[in-house]
């Protein structure tokens, strides 16, 4: 069975980029029969806004995007509760320490500056690879600082994933990544180990996401084969832009779906919409969902969407 997932950071708002992935994710899953699940992603307490994820599952069934799993369902059907990565912390502890016992992990007490100084200078929009230097030292010195935890990276750990939307991504991930983090010295918890151990458990089939995240995968499928799973299809859409074509941020006009409910715009009219965009209907009509579901499978988009210029004029709060 089809299984896929919505996975939201609750630091604002659910926004167009959000809703985007979220209706392919949930034709996809429906499509099949399968299923689809809702999880929280509220690993870093700084960033995390009250009373976000509530807001975010609100316009989440405002739109029509129910789902099978997730906050809010009855205990019968809360296969893999908790939904929340915040209260899952004991299962991400777990495989830190089964990591440790096969020697897969390291402490490191590098500062980013450290770092910096001592690897090669990356591409523009790149990340930083981690140069090693605390690769052999001994766990037990006296540390500088909390270390952080480390994942030892075999050397030429090639990954390949065949994307639904990007097709070959490649990466060495040795060379790209470098060991790199599971745990953060303050405690928190890797997305890259917290994400791909919530897909495990939870069955997830199929990863529908914003292009943005590519570049972690090859990381995420590395650590699903240490773990002895099976990782998920993924498919990385385009992102969704303001209607001038630039990058969509909190304040850009019509990027909220909040910002859009208030106004008055109708729920069928943005899922509309958003299904044109995806290649989901032929155009942007409104409709529900599930009407989305009788049409031929889509050939999910390469290039991205734009704000509809008529929604610009609607602000954020």
């Amino acid at each position: 069975m089809i299984r896929t997932r919505f996975a939201p950071s609750p630091t604002g708002d659910l926004h167009l980029g959000g809703a985007w992935t979220a209706l392919a994710s949930w034709v996809l899953a429906r499509r099949a029969g399968g299923e689809f699940v809702v999880r929280v992603e509220d690993l870093d307490p700084p960033r995390t806004i009250r009373g976000s994820a509530e807001r975010i599952a609100d316009d989440l069934a405002w739109l029509g995007l129910g789902w099978d799993e997730g906050p809010g369902v009855p205990r019968e059907r809360a296969l893999h509760a908790p939904y929340v990565q915040s209260a899952r912390g004991a299962l991400y502890t777990a495989v830190l320490d089964d990591f440790g016992r096969r020697g897969l992990t390291y402490p490191c007490d590098c500062s980013r500056a450290e770092i910096a100084r001592a690897a090669s200078a990356p591409h523009p929009g790149e990340e930083t690879p981690y140069p090693g230097t605390c690769r052999d030292r001994d766990p037990a010195r006296a540390m500088k600082r909390e270390p952080a935890l480390r994942l030892r990276v075999p050397e030429g750990t090639r990954i390949r994933v065949a994307d639904a939307v990007l097709g070959a991504i490649e990466q060495d991930v040795s060379v790209e990544c470098g060991d790199f983090v599971l745990r953060r010295g303050d405690g928190v918890f890797a997305y890259q180990l917290a994400v791909i151990v919530d897909d495990l458990a939870m069955g997830i089939t199929d990863v529908v996401r914003g292009a943005d995240l590519a570049a972690s995968t090859p990381r995420q499928v590395l650590l699903a084969r240490l773990l002895g799973g099976e990782p998920p299809r993924y498919a990385h859409l385009p992102l969704v832009v303001a209607s001038d074509g630039s990058r969509l941020a909190k304040r850009t006009g019509g990027a909220s779906v909040r910002a859009l409910r208030e106004a008055g715009i109708d729920a069928r009219e943005v899922v509309g919409r958003l299904a044109q965009g995806l290649g989901l209907a032929g155009d942007g009509g409104a409709r529900a969902p599930s009407e989305l579901l009788a049409s031929p499978a889509a050939h999910w988009p390469r290039e991205s969407w734009r704000v509809p210029r008529e929604w610009a004029h609607v602000a954020a709060k």
